[in-house]
């Protein structure tokens, strides 16, 4: 299994591991990696490692079954061997877009406090789907009420339950299309806020930035009709 560096510190920007495998994709799998894998609507990260006689771009990481993460080379070349020690770099920018994206998206789930059917997160934007027959009637005041949460400046913070508790406070989960993962033992909450003063509370194993204020300015660019019951909300990065 690989140790997911990423959800213990989300701004490890490189870090050392050891190449423990490889996929028959040409995947590389390291004991740890600071790469997000593909996965909850959240794009894999893209970066590069190095070795002592070779270097190679990661276009994206994947899940490789058994909790290892597989780094997907941009390009053919010579995997380094199992056993060697790497580098490894995230493109930061890249990365940082996402966690303040995702982390807004959390919040839009607040202002909007209806179940979610979907989602996507992207560099410079993301939405949500809602259950939602109607359309809200004032964008403009949405988007305000997302945006004086995002300059409340509140903190962000995660901690482990098990599935049991979990099953306790079926509340949490908000999306309807993505289960929190099981099997593996814990289940992540992420909660935005202070204990006595909590925005937000969900299961969630994605990056996020560490106060609210870090997003910046979101705008809700636009409602999209997704079906009698569903409607898309995009926001952008301003």
């Amino acid at each position: 299994m690989t140790d997911h560096l990423f959800q213990d510190d989300a701004y490890l920007r490189d870090a050392t591991a050891t190449v423990t495998g490889h996929t028959q994709e040409g995947g590389i799998i390291l004991d740890r990696s600071i790469f997000y894998p593909t996965g909850g609507g959240q794009p894999g990260d893209s970066g590069s490692i190095h070795w002592d006689d070779g270097a190679t771009r990661i276009a994206t990481a994947m899940k490789a079954g058994q909790g290892e993460i597989a780094l997907v080379p941009a390009e053919p070349y010579a995997l380094p061997a199992v056993g060697t020690e790497v580098q490894q770099v995230i493109d930061w920018e890249r990365r940082h877009r996402h966690m303040r994206v995702h982390t807004a998206l959390h919040l839009l789930s607040v202002v909007l406090p209806l179940p979610v059917t979907g989602g996507q997160i992207g560099a410079d934007r993301g939405r949500l789907d809602f259950l939602m027959p109607e359309p809200p009637e004032d964008r403009v005041a949405l988007e305000e009420a997302l945006n004086d949460l995002i300059q409340s400046d509140a903190p962000v913070t995660d901690r482990w339950i098990d599935a049991a508790a979990l099953d306790a406070q079926p509340e949490l989960v908000k999306t309807m299309s993505v289960r929190p993962p099981r099997g593996v033992g814990r289940i992540r909450l992420v909660r935005i806020g202070e204990a006595n003063r909590q925005i937000d509370l969900q299961p969630c194993g994605g990056t996020h930035v560490a106060r609210t204020a870090e997003i910046g300015r979101i705008r809700i660019s636009r409602f999209e009709n997704k079906g009698k019951q569903n409607r898309r909300v995009h926001v952008h990065l301003d």
